[in-house]
C-alpha cells in the first residue's frame, strides 16, 4: 500500500468507532477469546503503541513481508485477530480470529521531498506525530507497518510500527520481535545481541549493608511496617485531597477548560539516549535495587 502524506499539516484525529459482531460480519466458526480486563479498558480508551526503528540498510520489503508473514503473525494470535462485540448494546468485546492480507497492513508514505531535504528528522517526527492522532481500522487487526525509506543522522531507513496497546505492551513487543527475527549470517539461529560494557569502578561496587544485632534486625522490621502505615495514610489523604480540592501545578501541558490554556499542537521529538547512561544513573540513586529490597524486607 502507498500513500502520499503531507508532513507540514496534519490531519485532525477522527472519531474512535466500535464494530460489533453484526456490522463486522466476523465468522463464527473461527477460534474465539475473550478480551482481558486491560485490553478492555485500553480498548475503551483508542491507546495505541508507535514504535520507531532505525535501520543501516536501505528497506527491503520483500524480506520484512516474509518475516511478517512466516514469523510474527504466526507467533501471536493477536496479529491475526479483530475485535468485535457480541451484542450492539452492552457487548462484551473478545478477540475472533481472522485472514490477514499482509499487503493491507504494509505501508509506504510518500512525504514531502522539500521537507525531507531540508530536515529529515523532522520529517519522522512529523509522520510519527501526525500517527499518534488517527484511528486504527477495526475491520482487521491492529496493526500496521509503515516504512520510510529516507536517511537521517542515526539511521539509513526508518521503520514505524503502530499497533493498539490492547494487543500487548512494550515489553511483550519487544520480545515478540526478538523471537521474530533471526540472524543474517544463520536464518535458523537468533540475532547475536552485543555484549555487555565492562563496568569498572567505585561507582559499580555492590554496597554492603553493616551487620545488626538480633535486636537491632527486629527493631529495623517493626521499624519498616511504621513507616508502611506512615506512607498510607500519607498516600490516602493526598488521594483525597486531590478529589476534594487539591489539583496538579499547572505546566505547559495542562490543559484549561475555560480556553486560557495553550492551544498549540503538541507533537513528538525523538532524541537518541545511551542505555548505560541510563543504567548508571539507576545505579548511582538506588532506583531499582532499593524498591525491591523494601519489598522483600516486608
Amino acid at each position: 500500500m502507498e500513500v502520499t502524506v503531507n508532513v507540514a499539516s496534519p490531519p485532525s484525529r477522527p472519531l474512535s468507532v466500535r464494530v460489533s459482531a453484526e456490522t463486522e460480519g466476523a465468522d463464527n466458526s473461527t477460534a474465539e477469546e475473550p478480551m482481558s480486563p486491560t485490553g478492555r479498558i485500553l480498548e475503551e480508551m483508542g491507546v495505541c503503541i508507535v514504535v520507531v526503528m532505525g535501520l543501516s540498510t536501505p528497506v527491503n520489503l520483500p524480506v520484512f513481508r516474509s518475516g511478517i508473514e512466516t514469523e510474527l503473525i504466526t507467533r501471536s494470535s493477536r496479529f491475526c485477530s479483530v475485535q468485535i462485540m457480541d451484542g450492539p448494546k452492552d457487548g462484551k468485546p473478545r478477540w475472533v480470529q481472522t485472514a490477514v492480507n499482509v499487503d493491507e497492513h504494509i505501508i509506504v508514505p510518500t512525504l514531502d521531498p522539500a521537507a525531507v531535504a531540508s530536515n529529515p528528522e523532522k520529517a519522522v517526527e512529523d509522520y510519527v506525530a501526525m500517527l499518534s492522532t488517527l484511528p486504527m481500522d477495526r475491520g482487521r487487526p491492529l496493526w500496521e507497518f509503515h516504512f520510510l525509506d529516507l536517511k537521517t543522522s542515526g539511521a539509513t531507513s526508518t521503520v514505524v510500527l503502530r499497533l493498539h496497546h490492547s494487543i500487548g505492551d512494550a515489553m511483550s513487543i519487544m520480545t515478540l520481535f526478538m523471537a521474530s527475527s533471526c540472524s543474517t549470517a544463520d536464518p535458523t539461529r537468533l540475532p547475536a545481541m552485543p555484549p555487555p560494557p565492562r563496568r569498572t569502578g567505585a561507582i559499580y561496587q555492590q554496597r554492603t549493608r553493616p551487620p545488626l544485632s538480633l535486636s537491632s534486625d527486629y527493631l529495623a522490621w517493626v521499624w519498616s511496617y511504621f513507616v508502611l502505615a506512615w506512607h498510607t495514610l500519607v498516600d490516602v489523604a493526598l488521594l483525597a485531597a486531590t478529589v476534594l480540592f487539591l489539583r496538579d501545578p499547572r505546566t505547559m501541558f495542562t490543559h484549561m477548560p475555560d480556553g486560557s490554556g495553550s492551544r498549540r499542537r503538541k507533537r513528538f521529538v525523538h532524541r537518541s539516549l545511551s542505555l548505560d547512561d541510563v543504567k548508571l544513573i539507576k545505579t548511582v540513586m538506588n532506583c531499582v535495587p532499593k524498591p525491591f529490597k523494601l519489598y522483600i524486607d516486608l
